[in-house]
């Protein structure tokens, strides 16, 4: 087989997939800048196209084929991958995309036997895993952040991958060689769901002063009193939901059922310490109360969140 002549992507991580697609497209225009890209998305492939899209074309150049969801190809599409991956055409690289697991494992084995290129896109679902990606986005565009940078730019901007790289690129090309805090904190600190968000960690951490200084600077920046309620509300909410699934339960077996991503469920058992399900159920009651005072039935707003931050630590005291 020749070299790289097929590439075979396991995961599920979509920027990561997409990334890797785009490095044999960009390896094979280096080569032939007229490179056909065929990309397949599932149920793209029907029998016996495969021959007909791998064969060489009346107009000569290259070709990338790019089968999305292979998992899904069964097994007559299968074998004719595997027919076709045991003598390739010069002139084209295959990718296979599969998105892991037991499904259509007799392709990927088959392909790894083969010789094909593997590249691994395992999802990210780990807070520690978010901050080494953006610590190498960071590297990759030429600049250098902190672990504690790192984590901070998390925070603030959230889970997704594309966002992330995103604000890793930003950040770089307008500041430079070391992103530090402050970087991070001019860039992101008007951003709602960071200041809600961290309001709401802190006051259901019990960390009253530090609660009440991110709310008064969440206000002084313009973040909206209600998207502040709607963070202590998902926030409460996490505790109920994590709280009553089964004790001892690994986070990874209750994110289907729950509605949240692994790492979510572990930071809020952690958050769980000091609770007791009376705790919680004030909190959730002062939370509602001040989504109703937010939204017309106070005269002061402010007022009203910082007495139901305070509630919240204090209903979290009341269960240790």
């Amino acid at each position: 087989m020749p070299a790289d002549a097929i590439t075979l992507i396991v995961g599920d991580e979509e920027l990561l997939i997409d990334r890797a697609v785009a490095d044999v497209v960009a390896t094979a225009r280096a080569d032939d800048p007229e490179t056909e890209v065929i990309d397949l998305g599932p149920g793209g492939l029907e029998p016996g196209r495969l021959a007909e899209l791998t064969s060489p074309s009346l107009f000569g150049g290259g070709k990338v084929l790019v089968l999305r969801a292979s998992q899904d190809l069964g097994k007559d599409l299968s074998a004719e991958v595997l027919k076709y991956a045991r003598t390739p055409a010069d002139d084209v690289a295959l990718v296979a995309v599969h998105h892991g697991g037991a499904k259509g494992k007799a392709l990927v084995d088959g392909l790894a036997k083969l010789g094909a290129r593997r590249v691994a896109c395992p999802k990210i679902t780990k807070a520690g895993e978010r901050v080494d990606f953006v610590r190498g986005e960071i590297r990759r565009h030429g600049g250098k952040i902190s672990p504690d940078g790192a984590r901070n730019l998390v925070e603030a901007v959230g889970n997704d991958l594309r966002e992330l790289a995103a604000a890793c690129s930003q950040l770089v090309a307008d500041n430079g060689g070391r992103i530090d805090d402050a970087a991070v904190a001019r860039y992101y600190r008007g951003r709602a769901e960071v200041s809600g968000f961290t309001v709401a960690d802190k006051a259901i951490e019990g960390q009253l002063a530090e609660a009440l200084e991110q709310l008064r600077w969440a206000l002084a920046t313009g973040v909206p009193p209600v998207l502040i309620v709607s963070a202590l509300a998902q926030g409460v909410r996490g505790l109920a939901k994590v709280g009553g699934a089964p004790r001892g339960a690994r986070a990874a077996g209750l994110a289907k059922d729950l509605g949240m991503p692994p790492w979510k469920i572990e930071r809020v058992q952690r958050q769980l310490r000091g609770w007791s399900g009376d705790g919680v159920a004030r909190a959730m009651t002062a939370v509602t109360e001040a989504d109703l005072a937010v939204k017309g039935g106070a005269a002061d707003p402010a007022y009203a969140l910082e007495k139901t931050v305070s509630t919240i630590v204090a209903a979290r005291s009341a269960g240790r």
